[in-house]
């Protein structure tokens, strides 16, 4: 949520802020602007909208410099406004400051402030801090920074200039990202390495509670005591061309094709020949402490809460261990029972996800260990967990998770294998055929492709409807609740995910000619059943999307429309059923002309409570 992009060097600071703006904007946001500094002021140039609005301000404005700083807005506090879009600046207009997060006694300072004298001109919690660092500055930027630092509690990433120091740039960070991108002759910094990656791959991580000061030729990092502290600068290794859209009309689409060889690069070298043990060398040294556990809890957000609730079924299947998954902003507010035998499993795309990363904290505290799966290497996330298991999807851009989606249900998977063998619950031939199931899942989900010409048909029927109801059993029971929270990301429709058996107890009294119910009726044991559910659509004169496995042909003569998956176990064919579902909603957004790769209110990494 926001994005945080700045340079200072030789070059013309503007394009390159800009075009690392860009590269942010996956990070949702609903305003955007820079501040230049050309060396005797700081000129501002904001815009509501899109980046492509600020474009067009820019062709206006005078500013030219070697250093500036620029801002995504997503907004928490104010309304989307051009007063309330960042950058912001003190009174006397000397202090100009973006921020990522949230000043939680942001109210208090503020009475105090006014107090004082000073006259606010936004409604938001940024102007707070702006203001305190302009009381606080005497020529000593760094200096100014720490002190109102150490005034505020929330979450913060900000970057800051004086007007009386046109080569220095002053960030900070606590629990938002932020990172440096080291250069000959200059540097970079943003929220994500992705904006300047093209210019550099010498990452620096800020921790939280470091200020670090930056001029073009170098980087001076301290605490919040103000002693000067070392830092490592990383060699981040990331194909610029993994963040284009290439081929593809959207960054989903492109995300959504590179299934299979995501999946496939999750798997690799996690599968011994025999295929009858799963390597996680991650893991080695836990194995006495992972064989003495009683129960999991599995703590997650959005679309990683769904893959937890995969989770809970196959690792109570296979490993036989008690399994509850929460939210993780309701985990932090409850009183929940975990004790040094429970693990902590928390899964996260980003791995920058705020209320995640605050209940990795709480569990610690209760002395849980954490397991967490991320995908992204050095993540806040990863850097907090006791045990890290990544996937590799590679880079995702479109706000609509989906390859991270299923390679967390590949990792999932194979960790479920690993306790069972470890605890002795799964014996040789189960987890052998488990793990030859999972080695087809890329080459499945490259069949999946060829119901897309049938999937767009259905699109174009289904995209007039305002509401949908999906419906699965078991492990698809989940799968339903991605499935229809992919459409209201991207289509705006509104949809709910059910248990079938519940359907009775509320839905089924919504459903009619007017409401089209899509099912996962693939093969298992609960087919019979979900099959009445249909029957049960069907009679009420409910329009039936039917996700099936191929050998249930005779499904064509209920359902409405079928879109079909290969055969395979109920485990895999969950896997299998996501990538329709994905396509189904991106098909419908294009249909209704939506905004596929950066739907309106969303952002891709949450990083605000």
């Amino acid at each position: 949520m926001c994005g945080i992009v700045g340079y200072l060097g030789k070059k013309e600071a503007l394009p390159l802020v800009i075009d690392g703006l860009k590269y942010l904007e996956y990070r949702g946001y609903d305003s955007a602007g820079v501040a230049v500094h050309s060396g005797k002021k700081i000129e501002i140039v904001k815009a509501v909208g899109k980046i492509n609005d600020l474009e067009q301000k820019l062709e206006q404005a005078s500013g030219k410099g070697t250093c500036a700083i620029g801002h995504t807005r997503w907004a928490t506090h104010g309304k989307p406004c051009l007063k309330n879009s960042h950058p912001h600046q003190n009174t006397d207009g000397n202090i100009v400051l973006v921020h990522n997060g949230i000043i939680e006694n942001y109210g208090g300072l503020k009475i105090k402030l006014e107090e004082e004298g000073v006259v606010f001109k936004s409604e938001t919690d940024t102007e707070v801090l702006v203001q305190l660092i302009g009381r606080y500055y005497d020529g000593d930027l760094a200096k100014a920074v720490i002190a109102a630092l150490r005034e505020v509690t929330g979450t913060y990433a900000i970057a800051v200039l004086a007007k009386d120091r046109p080569n220095e740039i002053v960030i900070a960070k606590k629990s938002a990202p932020l990172c440096i991108g080291i250069g000959k002759g200059e540097n970079f910094f943003g929220s994500d390495a992705i904006a300047f990656i093209k210019h550099t791959n010498k990452v620096v991580y800020l921790k939280d509670g470091e200020v670090a000061v930056l001029t073009p030729k170098t980087v001076l990092i301290k605490n919040l005591q103000g002693k000067k502290v070392s830092y490592k600068v990383n060699n981040l290794s990331l194909d610029p061309s993994s963040i284009e859209k290439g081929e593809y009309p959207h960054f989903m689409l492109k995300e959504i094709y590179e299934q299979p060889r995501a999946i496939q690069d999750t798997l690799d070298g996690r599968i011994s020949p025999q295929n009858d043990e799963v390597i996680l060398t991650e893991l080695d040294k836990y194995q006495e402490y992972l064989l003495g556990i009683n129960k999991i809890l599995i703590v997650a957000c959005g679309t990683s809460w769904h893959a937890g609730l995969v989770a809970e079924y196959i690792l109570e299947k296979h490993a036989r261990i008690p399994v509850e998954v929460d939210y993780a902003a309701e985990f932090r507010y409850r009183f929940p029972v975990l004790d040094e035998k429970t693990l902590v499993l928390t899964i996260s795309q980003s791995g920058e996800t705020a209320d995640t990363i605050a209940a990795i904290g709480e569990a610690q505290a209760l002395g849980a260990k954490v397991l967490s799966i991320v995908n992204v290497p050095a993540s806040t996330i990863a850097r907090d967990s006791d045990m890290v298991i990544y996937t590799y999807a590679g880079r995702e851009i479109g706000v609509a998770s989906t390859k991270a989606f299923t390679t967390q249900l590949i990792v999932l998977s194979l960790f479920a294998v690993y306790l069972g063998r470890l605890h002795h619950s799964l014996d040789d031939a189960a987890a052998s055929a488990i793990l030859q199931n999972l080695k087809r899942v890329p080459n499945e989900i490259a069949k999946v492709f060829n119901e897309a010409k049938n999937i767009k048909k259905i699109a174009k029927a289904f995209h007039k409807h305002s509401n949908a109801l999906y419906l699965g059993r078991g492990v698809g029971f989940p799968i339903a609740l991605e499935g229809a929270l992919k459409l209201k990301e991207i289509s705006y429709i509104h949809a709910e995910g059910y248990p079938a058996a519940e359907m009775k107890h509320g839905p089924i009294a919504l459903i009619d000619e007017n409401m089209p119910t899509v099912v996962l009726a693939f093969k298992g044991r609960r087919y019979e059943k979900i099959l009445g559910n249909i029957m049960e659509v069907k009679a009420r004169k409910g329009k039936l999307i039917v996700i099936a496995s191929e050998s249930n042909d005779g499904i064509k003569r209920i359902a409405d429309w079928v879109i079909h998956i290969p055969d395979a176990s109920e485990s895999i064919s969950a896997i299998l059923a996501v990538v329709p579902l994905q396509l189904l909603a991106y098909y419908i957004a294009v249909e209704k002309g939506c905004s596929v790769d950066q739907p309106r209110n969303l952002a891709k990494s949450v990083t605000v409570e």
